[in-house]
């Protein structure tokens, strides 16, 4: 066999690339389907649920099942919602207040009260998961205040505050307290006894150990606290605002409930639902932000 013979590739022929009678030669890339961008991937389900729901709504409400007092359909809602929004024939909102302003005004109440719950839950979390003495104390309370509904003590809250922001306020930081603390603790309680072990070998005091071990270890866990406690802050808006609640958006869709005009009470369900979604999407990003590890070790 010739050198030329052994140098040629198997399966090559005598031609040069180009000539179009290589394997493969000559042929074009396929071209590439265009790709969908993440984020429109991501919305599309939940639009599309958000279109489906609309549809089954229209649908009811069309029916006759029940009368539209009591199944307005969306667009009776929708007008209701440019009413509270709006200056309408004189009227400004509802009950001379925007729906933006009821809205603010109780995200402000949610805003002071879940803040002192959260707060004080982390405290308390780190006492209980540090010192078995105060979680032999505390936990028993916590658990009790835990499954109590806000209107079971909310009577009486008024009783000794009065009618104004103090009763609103402390059922809201009542109901935002256990959920944190107990998350707090469960995560201070479950950090490896090595870790601590190991910072006080390489002499760190308490503090240290609290600041630069506990803390960092428990910080996924309470971070979960504090979404689940807004939430529960939230669905003790309504109740918070029962007495005296106007202005603010839970004292609406309590007074509009009063007279029947369900249009005005989804208005203020939705409301409530939509700003607590951006909330805990708000949320979800800090906990990211703050514990980019969490999932990946």
């Amino acid at each position: 066999m010739s050198s030329a013979t052994r140098l040629q590739a198997p399966g090559t022929g005598t031609t040069g690339p180009g000539t179009g009678t290589g394997t493969g030669a000559g042929k074009e890339p396929a071209p590439r389907r265009p790709r969908v961008p993440a984020v429109l991937r991501r919305a599309a389900l939940p639009f599309g649920s958000l279109l489906l729901f609309l549809a089954l709504w229209q649908l009811l409400a069309a029916s006759g099942t029940w009368s539209q007092t009591l199944v307005p359909p969306p667009a009776k809602v929708w007008d209701a919602f440019v009413t509270v929004s709006t200056t309408h024939d004189g009227v400004k909102g509802y009950n001379g207040t925007y729906l933006v302003e009821h809205l603010g005004i109780s995200l402000r109440r949610i805003a002071f009260g879940a803040g002192i719950g959260i707060g004080a839950g982390v405290v308390f979390g780190l006492l209980m998961g540090t010192i078995g003495g105060v979680r032999s104390l505390f936990e028993p309370w916590i658990t009790f205040l835990r499954t109590l509904p806000p209107l079971a003590y909310f009577s009486l809250l008024v009783i000794w505050l009065g009618i104004n922001e103090e009763p609103k306020i402390t059922l809201l930081a009542v109901a935002a307290f256990p959920p944190v603390a107990v998350s707090t603790t469960t995560a201070v309680a479950a950090v490896p006894s090595s870790l601590v072990e190991a910072a006080r070998a390489l002499g760190a005091s308490r503090w240290d150990v609290v600041r630069d071990v506990l803390v960092p270890s428990a910080l996924p866990e309470t971070l979960t606290g504090v979404r689940l406690a807004v939430g529960v802050a939230y669905s003790s808006l309504v109740a918070a605002e029962l007495v005296n609640g106007l202005p603010g958006i839970g004292g609406m869709v309590k007074d509009a409930a009063n007279y029947n005009n369900t249009p005005v009470v989804l208005v203020g369900i939705i409301a409530i639902g939509v700003s607590g979604l951006v909330i805990d999407g708000l949320l979800l990003r800090l906990e990211r932000t703050l514990v980019p590890w969490r999932g990946r070790v």
